[in-house]
């Protein structure tokens, strides 16, 4: 990932005034190298206040409303057992609902305000914010205006946006691998082995929120071994020996650090090794931390004799779980061409911005317009990176679902940022040129993509409608549901024993599935759920239910309706398809009905009025 040499047909040692990398080299503009060191260290300081800014802006953009949205399925599904685990202290990895980082995160977030919607999306709604940041880790490698365009890119992608205001793992898997692979370059650039150690614990933090870190790996192994036969073909023409071909040209004060001050005591490679064993230690420290199954890991403070069980149970213990249900499984079994589908239709809707700024600047940075005829490695690197993530997940992903989409528009904003701030730099001299034919065109594309990207903002914002079905997720409910919820919540509180029924029957079609119907609700204390899909048909109402502090109980599907109703609590729940048979029971109950799922699916809500009154909440009887 270390840089070319401007000049590719020298052979010349580069010398201690060249820059390290090929980013500050080709990449920087005529008006950069005539500055005077002030200029430029102003110039610098512009570029990070900027990046900051973006970052606060992104951050706001993330934090406003964040509770707005319902729960979609899958939140409710994490955020239940999130709530259970910071009750009992029990928690162990399950692979089905990926890392551990959430769970483990959100405990010690419960432990100093209660439970919201807003406050489990917080670690994901902040990480999505802080991640334009990591455009700054890659300073030497693009233009200051492309840094800048880069961290803009990470934090107003419409994608970004709204899957960083969504408590699930995608995001934080994406940024903690970028600002991981940003911490390598950066060591690269400046040849500080210190930056090994954040890198470790970047790469593993992205483990710990979801097992397709391994994914990001393997991209980056990949699009690395496509550079490094870049360097081969290079290093053959110009006779380069291997330590060029692996490091690139470095300045002579780069290599010294590597190498140490050539003492016999302490050669530079030995302090490489040591600085990688480190790192290895700090990555499988934090990969065992958050692995370890609790209240073993508590446990194991007190006793010591239960900490070689407790780091294996978070280490090979956790690597075996995600082998037996991820690898060599089921789940990646499906055709491949419908999945792609999904992921380019996700793309087209969700970053068109992106898709078009990284053709531009694929090709602006690739036959050397804005470079001196040189491509940067960081560019390229990203673009293979995208390319093989874009034909990669419609393999790795077991559901269709737009949220993998993520994992391709985070490497492609780096090509993209290099397209806007080619459009960009393009309309400056233009304006300064007085070419007006110039300036309109570019006037023209950047009205459009920040049009397009605030409208598609403004679109997706707290969105749950069938008209944004290529962004969302199809398990999402309707918004006005929540409406209902608080009234549950208020019934609850005013309410003794049962309070809540889920009215369990068979799908019309599809008889031997019996939504909502749990035999022993006092099994849900710890995961799996029983009655499988039975108790996940409810989702995201158990998150709802069990921060209420709601009884919830559910009927016997094989009962009549009268006998499933004849004491039925204030509140009781169905699906729209036995509407009808419940309401025939349910005599001064307030119906509301709801959108369950994009697809045209329904859940009905039934309140008893007196409980209603009794609690002061308004019926509000015209809501359905």
């Amino acid at each position: 990932m270390s840089s070319n040499d401007a000049a590719s047909g020298s052979s010349a040692p580069a010398s201690s005034s060249e820059s390290a990398t090929d980013g500050s080299v080709a990449a920087r503009s005529e008006q950069d190298a005539t500055r005077t060191p002030a200029d430029t260290d102003a110039a610098h300081n512009r570029a990070l206040l900027a990046v900051l800014a973006v970052s606060v802006l992104a951050l706001g953009m993330r934090l406003v409303a964040l509770g707005g949205r319902i729960f979609h399925w899958d939140e409710g599904r994490v955020g239940y057992w999130i709530l259970r685990y910071h009750d009992s202290g029990y928690h162990v990895y399950r692979p089905i609902v990926h890392g551990p980082f959430l769970p483990i995160v959100n405990d010690w977030l419960l432990t100093v305000a209660p439970a919201s919607d807003f406050l489990v999306r917080l670690p994901v709604a902040v990480i999505g914010g802080l991640l334009p940041l990591a455009a700054w880790l890659f300073r030497e490698r693009l233009t200051r205006t492309e840094i800048v365009a880069l961290a803009g890119v990470l934090a107003l992608n419409p994608l970004l946006v709204y899957y960083s205001r969504f408590m699930r793992n995608d995001v934080l898997v994406a940024a903690f691998s970028l600002f991981a692979l940003g911490f390598v370059v950066r060591g690269f650039d400046t040849g500080r082995l210190r930056y090994a150690f954040p890198a470790a614990a970047s790469l593993a933090l992205g483990f710990t929120a979801k097992e397709n870190a391994l994914i990001y790996v393997l991209c980056f192994l990949g699009a690395g071994v496509l550079l490094l036969d870049h360097r081969l073909l290079k290093a053959t023409a110009r006779g380069d020996g291997a330590q060029d071909v692996v490091f690139g040209r470095w300045p002579a004060a780069v290599r010294a650090r590597v190498r140490g001050h050539g003492t016999a005591s302490r050669p530079g490679w030995l302090r490489v090794g040591a600085t990688l064993a480190g790192a290895f230690v700090a990555f499988w420290a934090v990969f065992v931390f958050f692995y370890a199954p609790r209240p073993d890991l508590w446990q194991a403070f007190g006793d010591p004799s239960r900490l070689p069980g407790v780091v294996e149970a978070g280490s090979v213990g956790a690597l075996e779980e995600f082998a037996d249900t991820w690898v060599g499984s089921s789940h990646q079994d499906h055709a491949y061409l419908p999945y792609l589908y999904d992921i380019v239709e996700t793309l087209v809707y969700g970053a068109p911005v992106v898709l078009g700024f990284t053709l531009i600047g694929v090709v602006v940075d690739r036959y050397g317009f804005q470079t001196g005829g040189t491509y940067r490695e960081l560019v390229a690197f990203a673009t293979y990176w995208g390319l093989a993530s874009l034909a990669g997940y419609p393999i790795a992903t077991d559901i269709q679902a737009p949220w993998a989409a993520v994992h391709i528009v985070v490497p492609l904003a780096v090509p993209a940022a290099v397209g806007v701030a080619f459009v960009a730099e393009s309309a400056w001299e233009a304006l300064a040129a007085n070419d007006a034919v110039s300036v309109g065109l570019a006037t023209v594309v950047v009205l459009a993509a920040v049009g397009g990207v605030a409208v598609a903002n403004v679109e997706y914002f707290n969105s749950t409608s069938n008209e944004d079905r290529q962004v969302l997720q199809w398990a999402q409910p309707g918004n006005d549901l929540k409406e209902s919820l608080q009234k549950v919540e208020a019934v609850a509180a005013q309410n003794e024993g049962t309070d809540v029924l889920f009215f369990s029957r068979p799908v019309p079609g599809d008889e031997d599935r019996e939504v909502f119907h749990v035999a022993n609700e006092s099994e849900l204390l710890t995961p799996p759920p029983p009655g499988g899909t039975h108790w996940h048909d409810r989702l995201p109402l158990p998150w709802y239910m069990e921060k209420y502090g709601a009884n919830v109980s559910s009927s016997d599907p094989d009962a009549s309706a009268e006998e499933a109703l004849a004491d039925a609590p204030p509140v009781v729940i169905a699906r729209e398809f036995s509407r009808e048979e419940a309401e025939a029971q349910l005599d001064g109950y307030v119906a509301y009905e709801h959108d369950w799922r994009l697809r045209s699916e329904h859940v009905v809500v039934f309140i008893d009025r007196d409980a209603l009154d009794a609690a002061g909440v308004p019926a509000n009887e015209t809501a359905s």
